[in-house]
């Protein structure tokens, strides 16, 4: 679902989806003196539930499309009349909790035996975030044979064979040009997702209970429960079974889909925003119908239930410039941890969680 920032100027064929999608995508403005200049966009007509807050607590006045929802929450939610189903809880995070949960999105949610992207090719890959701080390479062992054990330390592999494993710079770069190798650096910044709980199977696009997980992290599990509580059905509890959580980089988009594997869809999906500042589409039940643009901050809370579940939606664009990211505090919270710091000024990462029967 991933996209590049390529042009594409031919609307031809283009559903009302993927136009809205291109048109707050980010491009370069080839003609531009300054090196990769971003191209600009009018945001003009993107929802902004920051602003509707602060307009909602200083004189209790709302765009006539958002609504409030009586949900007797710690804080005022919003939804769409036009989108039953659909919640926005602005600021729901607060900063020390934002922080606690970019720190596990980095260090221990990529942790085996829960699966990412980077699987497919290297297997399951242990402290990725601690090879990153000590500078450490990913290197291919050619002459190890299949079927040793993995469970060696900063070794990974495919199934039982250990093939990779971090090493130190220097010892790479001693191997000559025939090793071959990738920096950890590299492999953080193309994290894409990670698994937690239940494990999807993304090529089959359904839950595999059979794969080794562990449940979702106690504190986890128990905020989720708090947010998910104002699109739960009268008397019912949110009970967290699986989450997916996305890592963004600058010109990274999540196409429209649907998030339709799990059993009940009256039960929401519970979406967490981390770091950079990003556009969020919400459209209809056909890819035809026009998406609402919104913008979605480090900390606000999205939750998708009921008629909700059946919205194509996605992210064509994060901010990661100065102006437009909105990561100050949060870089001020990391000042002393440069390794996340560095990352988060310009990345997006989101949680979602899910209760899948």
């Amino acid at each position: 679902m991933y996209g590049s920032n390529k042009a594409v100027t031919d609307d031809t064929d283009r559903t009302e989806f993927r136009k809205t999608e291109k048109k707050y995508k980010l491009y370069y403005d080839q003609n531009s003196k300054r090196k990769k200049q971003p191209k600009q966009v009018d945001l003009s007509e993107v929802l902004d539930f920051k602003s509707f807050l602060d307009s909602y607590h200083q004189n209790g006045e709302l765009p006539p499309e958002i609504v409030v929802v009586d949900c007797r929450f710690d804080r005022p939610v919003f939804g769409l009349e036009s989108r039953p189903g659909f919640y926005f809880i602005p600021g729901a995070l607060s900063v020390d909790e934002q922080c606690r949960w970019i720190r596990d999105s980095l260090m221990s949610f990529p942790q085996p035996p829960n699966r990412t992207n980077h699987n497919a090719i290297y297997g399951p890959i242990s402290d990725l975030f601690a090879a990153v701080k000590e500078r450490k390479v990913l290197v291919e062992d050619e002459n190890m044979p299949a079927g040793l054990d993995s469970g060696s330390n900063g070794c990974v592999g495919n199934e039982d064979t250990c093939r990779w494993s971090f090493c130190e710079e220097d010892s790479v770069l001693s191997r000559g040009r025939s090793c071959k190798s990738v920096s950890a650096s590299v492999l953080l910044r193309k994290l894409r997702w990670s698994t937690l709980g239940l494990q999807f199977d993304w090529s089959k696009r359904n839950y595999n209970v059979s794969l080794p997980h562990n449940k979702i992290p106690d504190e986890l599990c128990q905020l989720a429960k708090k947010l998910a509580a104002p699109a739960m059905p009268m008397g019912e509890e949110f009970q967290p079974e699986a989450a997916i959580v996305n890592y963004f980089a600058s010109g990274d988009t999540l196409g429209g889909h649907l998030d339709d594997m799990e059993a009940d869809w009256s039960k929401p999906i519970v979406s967490m925003s981390l770091g950079c500042k990003a556009i969020f589409l919400l459209g209809g039940k056909s890819r035809e119908d026009p998406p609402l643009a919104m913008f979605l901050r480090s900390g606000d809370v999205v939750l998708m239930a009921g008629e909700a579940r059946e919205c194509f939606h996605g992210v064509p664009r994060i901010f990661t410039d100065k102006e437009n990211a909105e990561t100050t505090t949060l870089e001020l919270h990391f000042c002393d941890e440069n390794d996340i710091l560095e990352y988060i000024r310009t990345s997006r990462i989101n949680v979602n969680i899910r209760q899948v029967f």
